[in-house]
């Protein structure tokens, strides 16, 4: 969570009344976390928010199955290969999971035609290709091109898409602790001065009131399932509301690197954070510049990790055969590095135009079925060759 903002109509305290023009009630709605002890939302309706009545709805892409049969290797996943047509919250495509995240793509081709509740996780998606509008209950947050987005879990919500344009975006969905990195908040919760972001690049929901769409369905996904209801009244109901957990996006490129003599470990690109796992930035920058530095990331033996990279754009000098849309994943215990070469011609390199996003999770990822259609068969083999 970012910084507690206020937005709309709100009563001078919490858990008292607040009245419309008319003298009518509004209904105080809390949104929390941890129970009642950690970040909350506390926002006001003009209708009861508790009216849901269960409505079958034929929405939500279906069950995460582990694929069978998977041996320990090195993985590279073509994602771009299939690319079903349809609304978000239809299309998207898990490729790998353990308990504590999901890594997914989403290519959707038209508006969300209902609302939708992730009950389970919070949802972070990179746009590699796109731009819209990410519409909630606490306001309307744009996105462009290398966005991160932001939905809190419990949040409703549906995608407006510009016209036109392709979409292709990286999902990660985190079942507990997404945030920002403790270590770059100061003690009153503002971010340092040597964090990587300000409080300034986070573009916070723009909200402008009641919306009445003519939707009066939304989808909860509750313990892996969806579940569809009908309520009698518009979703976006909110005149106000005041608190910490709301949606954002953040552009990649607003994240700031850190560049060292010799090469920094990975941890030092993290930019996010949840349940047992790390979520890192890397963007264009200069590189190691020790007369003798090797710019290429060193081989290693990640024996407590899985980590997983989204390529966007640029030169991978580490890697060949991988390109823009490009997922790759290195399984904890089989050491990795460098394709043949990219060690030694790394010597001497100035900068690097990289741009792509990692994941490195302290519990094993299975692959999915879907996952397993899309795999490079030669990539073992290309660290031989």
């Amino acid at each position: 969570m970012l910084e507690r903002i206020v937005a709309g109509d709100v009563p001078k305290k919490h858990h008292i009344q607040l009245r419309n023009e008319d003298g009518g009630l509004l209904h105080e709605e809390c949104v929390t976390r941890r129970g009642f002890d950690g970040p909350y939302t506390i926002t006001y309706h003009q209708y009861r928010p508790h009216l849901h009545r269960p409505v079958e709805l034929n929405h939500g892409f279906g069950d995460v199955v582990a694929a069978a049969e998977v041996p320990l290797q090195k993985c590279h996943l073509h994602s771009l290969r299939e690319r079903p047509e349809g609304a978000a919250i239809d299309v998207k495509m898990p490729l790998m999971f353990n308990q504590d995240v999901c890594v997914s793509v989403v290519c959707p081709t038209q508006n969300d035609p209902v609302y939708y509740v992730n009950a389970d996780e919070d949802e972070l998606y990179f746009i590699f290709e796109g731009r819209g509008t990410l519409r909630t209950s606490l306001g309307d947050v744009a996105f462009e091109q290398e966005d991160y987005v932001f939905v809190p879990r419990g949040i409703a919500h549906r995608f407006l898409l510009e016209p036109s344009l392709p979409q292709y975006w990286l999902s990660l969905t985190c079942a507990e602790g997404f945030g920002l990195l403790p270590k770059w908040r100061n003690d009153v919760g503002q971010l340092r001065m040597d964090a990587p972001y300000t409080h300034r690049d986070f573009r916070k929901p723009a909200f402008e009131g009641p919306i009445d769409e003519g939707i009066r369905e939304i989808l909860i996904k509750r313990a892996g399932r969806f579940h569809g209801f009908a309520l009698p009244h518009p979703p976006l109901d909110n005149v106000g509301w005041d608190g910490s957990v709301y949606p954002w996006a953040f552009p990649i490129l607003c994240f700031q690197p850190r560049v060292g003599q010799v090469h920094l470990p990975p941890d030092w690109h993290g930019t996010f954070r949840c349940r047992n796992a790390l979520i890192c930035s890397f963007v264009p920058r200069p590189v190691d510049f020790h007369p003798e530095a090797i710019p290429c990331p060193y081989p290693h033996s990640s024996v407590d990790c899985d980590e997983v990279l989204f390529y966007a754009r640029g030169n991978f000098t580490s890697r060949r055969g991988v390109g823009p849309g490009s997922i790759t994943h290195h399984p904890m215990g089989l050491p990795h590095g460098p394709h043949p070469g990219a060690y030694e011609e790394s010597i001497g390199t100035k900068q690097t135009d990289e741009l792509a996003v990692m994941m490195d999770t302290f519990a094993p990822l299975s692959l999915t079925d879907r996952a397993s259609r899309l795999l490079d068969s030669g990539y073992m083999q290309s660290f031989f060759d």
